[in-house]
């Protein structure tokens, strides 16, 4: 299966237990692989034919922006549900990374793949 993917896609929002983390909006970095086929677009060279990048990367960011999660195990099946809803889109891997929660670390997070039924 083919693949579409969004990397490093760097949202504001709100994502933490912590009454602190509850006030401010931090950085949440977004990572999505969609399986697709690419085929038809391939050989159509139409992008009504394509799962748009653009469109997907609009979606994630405004769910981000607006969900207020406190896990990211929460956020990340989320976006999973989400991206899953493009009916060109069979199964997908998302990371959510939270730069700066472990002072020693670069980032935590987590990684969930899900697929369609």
């Amino acid at each position: 299966m083919d693949k579409v993917f969004i990397t490093n896609l760097r949202v504001r929002g709100i994502l933490g237990i912590h009454d602190w983390e509850r006030v401010t909006q931090r950085e949440i970095i977004i990572n999505a692989t969609l399986f697709v086929d690419t085929l038809p677009a391939a050989q159509s060279d139409d992008i009504a034919d394509c799962v748009s990048y653009s469109d997907m990367a609009r979606k994630i960011r405004a769910h981000v922006e607006g969900a207020a999660r406190m896990t990211v195990e929460a956020l990340a099946n989320d976006l999973a549900e989400l991206c899953l809803q493009e009916p060109k889109v069979s199964r997908v891997i998302i990371r959510v990374d939270k730069p700066g929660a472990v002072p020693e670390a670069d980032s935590v997070g987590v990684e969930v793949e899900r697929a369609k039924a």
